[in-house]
């Protein structure tokens, strides 16, 4: 028997249990059937063999960002891109929804993402009566980068039905002026309930979804934990688009909702759904609320006030007996369960529903997780430790956050997704980006998780440094053991789906302030491969 596609030459960093390093590898449809040498896997090459020369450079098995929204990644390419280079002040923005609004048919959405109000000259939200500016016959939404804050304009108030009467929704604040008037800047739960109003069409998610997959798998990814879109109904269209072949990442995908809803996660427990229902390219997965805010809002809930502001300690959404009620039932049905919880206020009430919950009804190997887990101090991290929960990090919000994370924060940034201290503790942890809140680029996460640098170049907590190895398994084994999927992928072995990734260069000898320079040469899923930066470059033996 021969193989279909072999690689040879290469550095194959296998993260395995003894992290090898080997040459080559052969695949037979879509499987792993060889890893070794390049006299080894020789007498897998016959004459319909398709057989690369790697020329040196890494092979890595396929990377697994373990907390992403992909269609909220996509939708972002529909609109207005706040992150995209030209747009530096608060008018190249407003320019750009004029040019949206010429033509888009009245009484549609104009929307803006990834804005941040620390990265335009003006370093200020916009107003609604600028935004009026742009238009009175379409309502206008700018969604700020973590995805927990809008500003909208006068039309959008009114569909939302928002005036100087109603009152703050609980877990949320309506922003007003010295007259109490609204002024479009609308916080947490207040956001997420407008976002319910501004709903795409189902043939724009469905083109939001291709995009979406296709830019993951240039960038390596095979597999993502998907956190949830715009309502149940993401998860609907999630599946057909899966079974389509229009989305080819793997998805592993949680109950839970960008709008913030509980009720989604509450009834699709009833329905008898259970996390690993699926197969090896759709799965669900855990049930997942949300409990506090933005890291970079800022707010996060947190136990000690912020310091840049004595009096906040930030936004939770949830009493600590709903936690345990939403929750607590998703874990008696059987689910993984996790949350949303990047303060260490809100890790702690998890923590403590997740405790209870095993206490009333024990199981062996729940694998439940926290999303975030943003702000993780020693106590938590004991208890994270002594419950067996599997924390899901984001490092590269460092690198775009971490001035700001220093300036709210203080000394707390040295306990802030601290993955030197899962590791150092036998805590498993998977990396993620929560794209579209920052970059969804792994070589990017692995690049921050080992340097520890804000974009600016200040170190943010250094003492969480970790090695490229250690950052490398964060993105591979450590993202399937979170679903449950380490026995069929997240390393280079004999048996295991072959989701590879091929590197421009040999990682582990790169310059550590040089990784995300990196490029993905090749991303392989199931056996085929799916993306070729340069054919040409490419040479078959």
């Amino acid at each position: 028997m021969f193989a279909d596609l072999v690689f040879v030459n290469g550095q194959v960093i296998t993260v395995d249990e003894k992290n090898r390093i080997a040459e080559a590898v052969a695949v037979k449809e879509s499987r792993i059937v060889a890893v070794g040498t390049n006299q080894e896997i020789d007498s897998w090459i016959g004459k319909q063999t398709q057989k690369i020369d790697l020329h040196g450079n890494s092979l890595l098995p396929g990377f697994i960002d373990s907390h992403l929204h992909l269609t909220s990644y996509g939708t972002v390419k529909l609109g207005v891109d706040c992150k995209a280079p030209h747009i530096k002040t608060l008018q190249h923005l407003f320019a750009e929804l004029k040019a949206l609004a010429e033509h888009t048919p009245k009484g549609e959405w104009l929307r803006a993402s990834g804005f941040n109000e620390t990265k335009i000259e003006e370093q200020r939200y916009p107003s609604r009566w600028e935004l009026d500016a742009i238009s009175t016959e379409h309502p206008i939404q700018i969604t700020r980068t973590c995805s927990h804050i809008s500003v909208v304009n006068s039309n959008a108030l009114e569909l939302g039905t928002i005036t100087e009467e109603t009152p703050d929704p609980d877990g949320g604040r309506i922003d007003r002026d010295e007259e109490g008037i609204p002024t479009g800047l609308l916080i947490e739960t207040a956001h997420s309930r407008l976002m319910q109003l501004a709903v795409y069409t189902e043939d724009e998610i469905r083109q939001a979804m291709v995009m979406a997959s296709a830019d993951f798998i240039a960038a390596g990814i095979t597999s993502i934990h998907d956190a949830g879109g715009f309502g149940p109904e993401n998860l609907r269209m999630l599946q057909q688009a899966v079974n389509a072949d229009d989305i080819k990442v793997r998805v592993y995908a949680m109950i839970g909702a960008l709008n913030r809803s509980e009720d989604f996660v509450e009834k699709m427990v009833q329905a008898g759904v259970i996390t690993g229902l699926g197969d090896e390219r759709f799965r669900i997965g855990p049930a997942k609320i949300f409990t506090d805010g933005s890291s970079s809002g800022p707010t996060i809930a947190t136990r000690e006030p912020y310091a840049s502001d004595p009096d906040n300690y930030g936004i939770l959404y949830f009493t600590q007996e709903k936690i345990n009620e939403i929750l607590g039932e998703a874990h008696k049905k059987g689910f993984q369960i996790t949350a949303h919880a990047q303060g260490d206020r809100a890790i702690e009430m998890v923590l403590n529903c997740i405790e209870e919950s095993l206490e009333k009804y024990p199981r062996n190997d729940h694998r439940h997780r926290i999303e975030h887990a943003g702000i993780t101090t020693p106590d938590l991290l004991e208890r994270m430790k002594k419950l067996k929960v599997v924390p899901i990090p984001n490092p590269p919000f460092f690198y775009e956050f971490g001035d700001g994370y220093v300036k709210n924060y203080g000394e707390r940034v040295n306990h802030m997704y601290p993955v030197r201290d899962f590791i150092d503790n036998g805590i498993i942890a998977a990396g993620s980006s929560d794209c579209p809140v920052t970059h969804y680029n792994p070589l990017l996460g692995i690049h921050v998780a080992v340097n520890r640098m804000s974009g600016s170049g200040q170190a943010v907590g250094a003492n969480q440094r970790i090695t490229v190895m250690e950052a490398i398994k964060l993105y591979t084994w450590n993202g399937a053991y979170a679903s449950f999927e380490e026995n069929i992928k997240g390393s280079i072995e004999v048996g295991k789906l072959a989701d590879l990734v091929v590197l421009s260069e040999r990682i582990l000898e790169t310059a550590k302030d040089r990784i995300k320079e990196i490029q993905v040469d090749m991303t392989v899923i199931g056996g085929k491969l799916e993306y070729v930066r340069d054919a040409d470059a490419v040479t078959y033996c």
